[in-house]
């Protein structure tokens, strides 16, 4: 669901002109509906209503603190891996007990800062991070909340790049000793052992992966309350799956379906780290077209947002929907085209060998689905400016973050004489 639809023949986010907004604003540009970020978030709560938990937005699917800020008032906690993301939730206003704090490599100064906060656990993934947190936590006079993430080597089937809870994988601890590391942790000083996590990836499209995960998880726990370790917090991850091409994931309520029975006999509150599922189809790019060109009979729609600005057809071949700004007529022409950026590398493209409506030079296209991962991992490179980000409500706009100066891109940097 989302509320990117064709009025007067004109792309428009909720009832905001994408077109008025282009002019206003410039290209790129990323533009965010208020109606349906709210929308999927509270369809992910009213799914899991009937078991204490407590949603956690992963911040790393896109941390604008406008965004953050929407979702906090409407109930989220904050999933967080870094200190700078951390330092974003707080700003948005989020309650530090419902923050918690993944990742694999935690430094020093993020977990003092994290415990100064006061946040609800970190979620360690080694031997080393856990003897960390207990000395820092000694060090502050603090107790540190601990939930060991416990990879259960289930396979997510998404992108392998995109899939944490494998063996292979550098997230988590196995789950051959996990039992040990619980032990570890338990004898600490300065740790209370609150939780255990798992999370098995990204884009997952089947219920499958999750109620095998669960399973596993669960059965652990089992183990856990054997040796007289009793946690409160289960925290099941995220990773449900959007569609952005033929993809039919499934629905909240249908993974609430097959697992809420599971969880409902744990004596213990359900943390979720759902995000791509919240803000991806809250979300797009718009771009314009600078030229078109033609080698050898190839066409390139060559526009102005680059792998710097959506890295992930680049990086994942992923697939991202792509529509002109108005509507095209019956009779537009269609082509096979590659839509590629400025960026001098050959990876630079945001669609390639794609049929598509035929566009006219300084025209707007419309990247669809780029609500998730998308300026959350742009860049500088080529020394390009990071674009403006808008957040629609209703009939109005407002730019949630302002598009970097030439200044911007130095700030910082000095020469030496």
């Amino acid at each position: 669901m989302h509320d990117f639809q064709f009025l007067n023949g004109v792309l428009h986010c909720e009832e905001t002109s994408l077109e008025k907004v282009a002019r206003e604003v410039g290209t790129p540009f990323y533009c965010y509906g208020r109606r349906t970020l709210l929308s999927h978030y509270n369809v992910y709560a009213e799914a899991f209503r009937e078991i204490p938990n407590i949603i956690c937005y992963a911040v790393k699917a896109n941390s604008n603190i406008g965004l953050l800020h929407e979702l906090v008032k409407e109930g989220a906690g904050c999933d967080i891996v870094s200190g700078g993301e951390l330092f974003r939730a707080l700003k948005a206003g989020c309650d530090p007990k419902k923050i918690v704090y993944a990742g694999v490599g935690k430094s020093a100064e993020e977990i003092e800062y994290a415990l100064k906060t006061g946040i609800l656990m970190f979620n360690a993934e080694s031997s080393q991070e856990l003897f960390a947190i207990d000395t820092i936590a000694g060090r502050l006079g603090k107790r540190a909340g601990v939930a060991l993430r416990v990879n259960p080597d289930v396979d997510p089937k998404t992108h392998p790049y995109i899939s944490t809870g494998l063996k292979k994988n550098k997230f988590g601890i196995s789950m051959a000793t996990a039992l040990e590391e619980y032990r570890l942790a338990s004898r600490m000083d300065n740790v209370d052992v609150i939780g255990i996590h798992q999370h098995i990836g990204s884009q997952i499209t089947q219920i499958s992966p999750f109620v095998d995960a669960v399973d596993r998880l669960l059965a652990f726990v089992e183990k856990l309350r054997e040796i007289n370790i009793r946690i409160k917090y289960i925290d099941v991850g995220g990773g449900l799956g959007i569609t952005y091409k033929d993809e039919a994931p499934p629905l909240p309520k249908e993974l609430a379906r097959e697992i809420v029975p599971t969880l409902k006999k744990q004596a213990c509150t359900i943390i979720f780290e759902p995000g791509r599922v919240i803000v991806g189809n809250a979300g797009v790019m718009v771009t314009k077209v600078l030229y078109a060109k033609m080698n050898e009979g190839k066409t390139f729609y060559v526009v102005d947002a680059g792998m710097n600005d959506l890295v992930r057809p680049s990086l994942y071949q992923a697939h991202q929907e792509i529509q002109p700004l108005h509507q095209p007529s019956l009779g537009r022409e269609k082509v096979e085209a590659d839509i590629v950026g400025p960026i001098c590398e050959s990876g630079d493209f945001l669609a390639k060998d794609r049929v598509v409506p035929e566009f006219k030079q300084g025209e707007l296209m419309a990247v669809m689905g780029a609500g998730a991962y998308g300026f959350s991992m742009s860049s500088n490179y080529n020394s390009r400016r990071r674009v403006a980000e808008v957040l629609v409500a209703g009939d109005r706009y407002h730019v949630i973050r302002e598009r970097e100066t030439w200044d911007d891109l130095i700030r910082g940097e000095k020469m030496v004489d």
